[in-house]
C-alpha cells in the first residue's frame, strides 16, 4: 500500500514537472524569440540530466547485438517528445497552461484507451470498455469546463 502511494505520489509530481517544462519553455520561447531554439534548450538540458543518470547508476552502454534487435519504430520516442515539446512552446501562450494540460491530458488519455484496446506497441491488450470511455467524456467535459 505504501509502495502505490510512493508510486502515485511520484506520478503526480511528474504531471506538475509537465507543466512546469511547458511553461519555462514558452517563456524561452518568448525571450529568444524562437519556438526551434527554445525546443533545442529543453532537449540539451534534458539530454544532459539523463547523461547524469547513467554517470550515477554505472549503466553500460548497450550491446550491438541488444541495439541491433530494437525495432525500427521504437527509436522514434524522441520525434513524439519534440512535437510534444513544440507543442506547448507554440500553444500555451495561446492557449494558456492550464487548457493546454486539460487537452493534453485527453489526448493521452484518448490515445491510451486506444494503444490498450489495441495492444498496440507490444503493451497488453484492456478493451476500451464502458467505465473507461466515461472517464475519456469527463477529461473532454473537464476541458470545457477549464477552458471558460
Amino acid at each position: 500500500m505504501l509502495e502505490l502511494a510512493i508510486y502515485i505520489m511520484l506520478a503526480l509530481a511528474a504531471g506538475g514537472c509537465v507543466v512546469t517544462q511547458q511553461a519555462l519553455n514558452a517563456n524561452l520561447r518568448t525571450a529568444l524569440d524562437s519556438a526551434a531554439w527554445s525546443g533545442v534548450i529543453s532537449y540539451a538540458a534534458g539530454l544532459l540530466c539523463m547523461l547524469a543518470l547513467v554517470l550515477v547508476t554505472h549503466e553500460s552502454l548497450p550491446t550491438m547485438g541488444a541495439i541491433g534487435r530494437v525495432p525500427l519504430w521504437a527509436w522514434t520516442g524522441g520525434v513524439f517528445g519534440a512535437l510534444f515539446i513544440i507543442g506547448g512552446i507554440v500553444l500555451i501562450p495561446h492557449l494558456g497552461a492550464a487548457t493546454f494540460i486539460a487537452l493534453l491530458i485527453t489526448g493521452q488519455m484518448t490515445a491510451a484507451i486506444a494503444f490498450d484496446h489495441f495492444g498496440l506497441f507490444g503493451l497488453a491488450q484492456r478493451s476500451a470498455d464502458l467505465p473507461r470511455l466515461i472517464g475519456a467524456a469527463l477529461l473532454v467535459a473537464g476541458v470545457i469546463l477549464v477552458r471558460r
